[in-house]
């Protein structure tokens, strides 16, 4: 199957960006900012603030403020989640 068909399959399933998002935190090597998340999945930052507080209303990740920005991680719940969507990926 070609990537962009795996990549269509994919988004059926999943609203792309939020799972982008869960994916990239999990799979993040240090700290990591609403902007510089932005930045890696190329998307507005003002859409990546409106989602961010979605996914922290759903319990997913949490924001640590660090001065005057704030370092985001994922909850246990969120792990979890980038786990089972990262396999989901793969199998597509």
């Amino acid at each position: 199957m070609k990537q962009e068909v795996k990549k269509a399959v994919f988004n059926i399933f999943f609203r792309e960006k939020p799972a982008m998002m869960l994916v990239a935190l999990n799979a993040a090597k240090s700290d990591i900012y609403a902007s510089s998340l932005a930045k890696q999945i190329d998307c507005t930052y003002s859409h990546v603030v409106k989602i961010l507080q979605e996914l922290s209303d759903a319990g997913l990740i949490s924001f640590d403020k660090q001065g005057r920005l704030k370092l985001l991680t994922l909850t246990k719940k969120g792990q979890e989640v980038a786990d089972h969507i990262d396999k989901i990926r793969s199998l597509l």
